[in-house]
């Protein structure tokens, strides 16, 4: 009977998740042992329960008869263990989040590492990852993401904000006419990060300006990326400040226009909105919130 039960439950993850190889990630089993249940299961009932083809997996009309009635236990087991977790001292259940792939030694970052310290009965699964991901499909409780969010489906909440700096190398700013106004730095040559529009703001004494750099040199895709391609001289770009103030210190980077500042971005966690919230995914929400709001109550 228990391996029906978890039969059952990998067939809710293959389904959710759109693949074997997509549900072996979200419930840490290789894709060869989540195809073993999902057969193990065909064979207990006599029927297959997907159309497997090499381009797409689809249910049966006898795995869409299965599918809510396993959802159900799933969630019923889901929910036996959020009311546990809620009258225990130290929770017990997983957690699987994702966050940006850089800031490894912000307050953040610290937070997420110090909730893990204080409930170790917690199975946590973190991924650092520059792309955004699909939480429902990749089977995740929380994400961290940086600046304006998309309208979506997500539910989300601000806990905190990051500053960033427009800087080059000594290097470029060497071969270059001096940078003065906002003019000449939108014809500088740029380091264009996929992740982020390319329409760039700042301010300065209750002024704004808004450009479009004219010239882009390369594209990365991360965050360390640009860095390196700045710090090699390819451009400018504005960047996270945690992540460069030891090359501001240094020298190997410098700011650009210092009168004109960015404005700060938001930090936020974004949950699926698919039901109720698990009790695990709240505390640590709650905990973040709490230790973005010492940092900003601490001295500046």
């Amino acid at each position: 009977m228990i391996d029906d039960f978890r039969g059952l439950a990998v067939f809710v993850a293959v389904t959710e998740a759109g693949s074997f190889s997509a549900a072996g990630r979200r419930l840490n089993l290789s894709t060869s042992v989540v195809s073993h249940h999902v057969s193990k299961l065909e064979s207990k009932l006599g029927v297959s329960l997907f159309f497997r083809s090499t381009r797409a997996l689809t249910l049966t009309s006898e795995g869409h008869k299965i599918l809510d009635a396993a959802k159900r236990m799933v969630a019923a087991g889901t929910e036996a263990f959020d009311a546990l977790s809620g009258e225990l001292d130290q929770p017990v259940g997983t957690l699987r989040i994702t966050i940006p792939a850089f800031g490894q030694c912000t307050s953040m970052h610290r937070a997420i590492w110090d909730f893990a310290l204080e409930h170790p009965l917690v199975s946590m699964t973190v991924n650092s990852l520059d792309r955004q991901v699909d939480l429902v499909s990749e089977g995740y409780d929380l994400a961290i993401r940086l600046g304006k969010l998309a309208d979506s489906t997500l539910k989300s909440k601000r806990i905190g904000r990051f500053r960033r700096v427009m800087v080059a190398s000594p290097g470029y700013l060497a071969e270059r006419a001096p940078i003065e106004t906002i003019e000449n730095l939108a014809q500088c040559d740029f380091v264009a990060f996929s992740m982020i529009k390319s329409a760039i703001t700042m301010v300065r004494n209750g002024e704004t300006a808004t450009f479009e750099p004219e010239r882009h040199r390369l594209e990365v895709d991360s965050i360390a990326a640009a860095i390196a391609a700045v710090k090699a001289g390819l451009g400018c770009q504005h960047l996270p400040e945690s992540e460069i103030l030891a090359d501001l210190a240094e020298g190997s980077l410098v700011e650009v226009l210092p009168a004109w500042k960015l404005p700060d971005l938001g930090i936020y966690a974004v949950w699926p909105d698919s039901g109720p919230q698990k009790q695990l995914t709240r505390r640590l929400l709650d905990y973040l919130t709490e230790a973005a709001k010492g940092e900003a109550d601490g001295p500046a």
